[in-house]
């Protein structure tokens, strides 16, 4: 039986890999940082399995969700996972830790690995993440530092980072988008990384 992990236990259980087996769809929305996405499905054969549950029955589309996700575990076994020695630890995560992870899970403890499910998959935490942003008390002290356009900001930051002080420089990575530079040729990075 696969072991499931909460969020807060993620940085604590020595992990060696953090897998995200949603689709490349999802994992380019967002994932948690430092993972690797080996979908368990493509975004079309998402769609496929999605559309078959709903139209024909949950029955039919486990077996080939089943059908799929062997198949594609067999690819990343040959290959991403091939040179993963006995001791290695994976942890395992889909939007809601359900049939994706689990199924990925099970075959690599199966082999003879012990693989971590995190519980409730990326949407708990996301759901963790935010609350320990927007409702819970920070235990920084933050400095916001706001101003027009060319009034030295950007400046005032880099300067402060060569100090050794810790910055998040929100313009530049929103690639300048609402200033002046908002037309650069960078593309604008998803609001959820």
């Amino acid at each position: 039986m696969t072991k499931q992990i909460s969020y807060s236990d993620i940085y604590e259980n020595n992990l060696d890999t953090i897998i995200d087996v949603r689709s490349p769809s999802e994992y380019t929305l967002d994932h948690i940082l430092g993972s690797i996405n080996l979908p368990a499905l493509s975004d079309e054969e998402r769609k496929l399995v999605g559309t078959v549950y709903k139209q024909e029955s949950p029955f039919e589309a486990k077996k080939l969700g089943a059908a799929i996700i062997s198949r594609n575990l067999s690819v990343h076994l040959k290959t991403v996972l091939f040179s993963k020695e006995k001791k290695w630890r994976p942890l395992i995560y889909c939007w809601r830790g359900g049939h994706r992870s689990s199924a990925f899970a099970t075959v690599l403890s199966e082999i003879g690995w012990k693989p971590l499910v995190l519980n409730g998959g990326y949407k708990n935490y996301r759901k963790v993440v935010v609350d320990c942003l927007h409702r819970e008390k920070l235990a920084h002290r933050i400095i916001l530092i706001s101003g027009n356009t060319g009034s030295g900001k950007t400046e005032i930051l880099q300067k402060l980072n060569h100090m050794s002080q810790q910055i998040i420089d929100l313009e530049s990575l929103a690639n300048h988008k609402g200033s002046i530079f908002g037309a650069t040729s960078n593309p604008q990075p998803s609001q959820r990384l």
